[in-house]
């Protein structure tokens, strides 16, 4: 398995962009099984250069998502990060799930402050564990061996109330820590994205920024999406959603082209791959890559 620090690399003096998926840990066996024999086989058709899995709420699918990384990177040999939080662990719980990573063959960490239990309320420090994501950075360098991605916020974190560039400025401590690469939140409209990416320039960061694109499944979805992230839907896309109204098959076709459109500027001017949101969905995502032409 790769580190993602060395796909990068090797996709730069490629000249190529790196393709990412994400996937969820499903609630249900059978969601379990659509994932692992349905979704994650007809997205490996695409030949990305990696997938990640979330880390739910709290904590709370901890075992799952290592058993979901370590099964993609076992039964189909690509290399898949881990997500981590920093919710409800102490530093020692988190060093045990780093060496039962480590254990697993899993190369590659997405440090996350992370969710409160349920996705409500105030995040609370665990006594004894961290407090901010910076701190789960450098403390996954001190022990060594990965390589480690941090989140990134066009928009702004919806937590920070400062303002965007503090919390842009707070991304540059993560990656003064040792953050290898910067996964985005999802966002509808690119001048955030080029705002967030030249501001981040001008402080000096040099790590891959790669902007996180989701497709639009369904319009009252993606409205929640959006106002549980912070992030805002452009009045012209916000007016078509509205149009569409409950339409989910005229909604999907519409986030096919959209963020098609989307991913083509993104790459043209100069971003260094793009990290697809699946939602555990492939049709979507699949239609996008082979618009865009990146499809093996």
């Amino acid at each position: 398995m790769k580190l993602i620090r060395d796909i990068h690399a090797a996709k730069k003096a490629a000249n190529q962009p790196v393709i990412s998926f994400e996937f969820f840990p499903p609630k249900t066996d059978e969601g379990d099984r659509n994932l692992l024999e349905k979704t994650i086989p007809a997205l490996l058709r695409l030949k990305p250069d990696y997938c990640s899995v979330t880390y739910g709420a709290g904590g709370s699918t901890r075992d799952k998502t290592l058993m979901i990384v370590d099964r993609i990177q076992r039964e189909h040999g690509l290399t898949a990060m881990s997500h981590l939080t920093c919710v409800n662990a102490t530093k020692e719980e988190l060093r045990a799930v780093v060496e039962q990573a480590r254990a697993l063959g899993i190369k590659n960490i997405l440090a996350l402050r992370g969710d409160p239990p349920g996705g409500n309320g105030e995040f609370q420090k665990t006594p004894g564990g961290f407090e901010f994501s910076r701190e789960l950075v450098a403390f996954l360098k001190e022990l060594g061996g990965f390589s480690v991605g941090t989140a990134g916020f066009p928009e702004g974190h919806i937590a920070c109330k400062e303002g965007r560039e503090v919390d842009w400025r707070r991304l540059k401590e993560k990656i003064d820590a040792g953050a290898d690469f910067v996964l985005t939140q999802l966002f509808f409209d690119n001048a955030d994205f080029y705002r967030f990416r030249d501001f981040l320039t001008r402080l000096g960061v040099t790590v891959p920024i790669c902007p996180g694109i989701i497709p639009i499944m369904s319009s009252s979805q993606i409205k929640r999406f959006t106002a549980l992230c912070g992030s805002k839907l452009p009045a012209p896309l916000l007016a078509k959603l509205d149009a569409l109204g409950d339409n989910d098959e005229a909604a999907t076709a519409y986030g096919i082209d959209y963020a098609t459109a989307q991913c083509a500027d993104l790459l043209k001017n100069g971003t260094p791959g793009i990290h697809f949101y699946t939602l555990n969905k492939p049709h979507s995502t699949t239609a996008i890559v082979k618009n865009l032409g990146l499809a093996s």
